[in-house]
C-alpha cells in the first residue's frame, strides 16, 4: 500500500545506493550489522546472542588466542577437580610423565632422570661421611615414588593399574587430602625400610630404588584395613597382597621387598590412625595424630645422624 509518492510505514520498496554488503558491492542488503552498522549480506552475516554481526565485528568480539588457551586451561582444572579421583589421576599422570622423561634418556643419554630421582641409603648419611661427589639428598625419599625401572614397562603397568584399581575408592572412601598425605606417608615408610635395613646388611648402603611400589602397597594395605573395619571379605585383596609381596623375595627378582613392606606398614597406620578419629567432631584429632605421624616419619629420616650404621 502506497501513500501517493512514497511506501507506507516508512518501508523502502527499492534499494537504495548505499543497500549493498560492504564487503560485496554486487550485493543488495537491508540488514545491518548490530554493533557497526555496516550493511552486509546473507553470506556475511553472523548470527550471535545480540543479533547479526559482520566478520570484523565477530573476530573483534573473540578473545585473543592467550585468553581462550587460559579459559580452555581453567574449563579443564574444573572438570579434572570434579572428577571421582582427581588425587589418584594426578599420581597417575605424574608417573607416566615422569616415565617418559626417563625413557627419553635411558635410550638418548644415561639415565640422568632416573639417577636423579632414585634413592639410595648413602644420600640419608651426614655430609661428613660421605664419598667426594655426594651429598646428603634427603628429598630422594620422596622422589623415589614417582620413577619407575626403565628395562621392566611391567613394573610402572602394575603400579598404575594397582592406583587406578584401589586408589580411586580409596580416594574416595576418606577424602582427597588424607588421601594424598597417606600415599606420601606409604611411599616414605618405603624409603625408610630401604634405608633402615642399612643396619641389617650394611652392603645394601650403595643399592638405589626406583618406583611408587612403597606407595602402592600403602594404599592396597590401607583398603585392606578399611574393609576389615567395615566387615568387607578381604580374602582376595589379602592374597594378592601376598602373592605380590612373595615375588620381592624370590631370589634375582631385583625388587626391593624392603619398600613394599615398609610402605605396607605406614599405610596400614595411616588408615588405622583416620579409622580411629573419623567423624566430624573428630576433626581436630584426625589433624593431631596425622601431623604427628608426618613428624615421626621425618625424624626416623634422620636415624643415621644419630646412629651410624656399622662400617660407615
Amino acid at each position: 500500500m502506497t501513500n501517493g509518492s512514497g511506501p507506507a510505514f516508512g518501508e523502502r520498496v527499492e534499494y537504495g545506493p548505499d543497500d549493498v554488503c560492504y564487503r560485496h558491492a554486487d550485493r543488495h542488503s537491508f540488514t545491518l550489522c548490530q554493533r557497526c552498522g555496516r550493511t552486509i549480506c546473507a553470506d556475511c552475516q553472523n548470527v550471535s546472542a545480540v543479533g547479526v554481526l559482520c566478520p570484523e565485528c565477530v573476530r573483534q568480539t573473540r578473545p585473543g588466542a592467550a585468553k581462550r588457551s587460559a579459559r580452555t586451561a581453567r574449563v579443564a582444572g574444573r572438570r579434572f577437580a570434579g572428577s571421582d579421583a582427581p588425587v589418584t589421576y594426578g599420581i597417575m599422570i605424574a608417573c607416566a610423565a615422569v616415565f617418559l622423561a626417563q625413557l627419553a634418556t635411558h635410550y638418548f643419554g644415561a639415565d640422568q632422570v632416573t639417577r636423579a630421582l632414585w634413592y639410595a641409603p648413602l644420600y640419608s648419611l651426614p655430609d661428613a661421611v660421605l664419598p667426594p661427589g655426594l651429598a646428603f639428598e634427603p628429598w630422594r625419599m620422596a622422589t623415589a615414588m614417582f620413577a619407575h625401572s626403565t628395562g621392566f614397562i611391567l613394573h610402572i603397568l602394575f603400579n598404575m593399574y594397582a592406583l587406578w584399581l584401589f586408589g580411586r575408592n580409596l580416594e574416595q572412601m576418606i577424602g582427597r587430602t588424607a588421601f594424598v598425605l597417606l600415599y606420601l606417608f606409604a611411599g616414605l615408610g618405603g624409603s625408610l625400610a630401604v634405608m633402615f635395613w642399612v643396619y641389617a646388611d650394611p652392603t645394601s648402603i650403595n643399592v638405589p630404588t626406583v618406583g611408587a611400589s612403597g606407595a602402592i602397597f600403602g594404599v592396597l594395605a590401607a583398603t585392606l584395613v578399611a574393609y576389615r573395619a567395615a566387615r568387607v571379605n578381604i580374602t582376595s585383596l589379602a592374597v594378592l597382597i601376598a602373592i605380590n609381596f612373595g615375588i620381592g623375595l624370590l631370589p634375582g627378582a631385583g625388587i626391593s621387598w624392603q619398600a613394599h613392606l615398609g610402605g605396607a606398614i605406614a599405610g596400614a597406620a595411616t588408615m588405622g590412625l583416620l579409622l580411629a578419629t573419623r567423624g566430624p567432631r573428630r576433626r581436630g584429632a584426625r589433624i593431631a595424630v596425622l601431623a604427628g605421624l608426618g613428624v615421626l616419619l621425618v625424624l626416623l629420616a634422620g636415624a643415621y645422624f644419630v646412629w651410624l650404621p656399622a662400617g660407615v
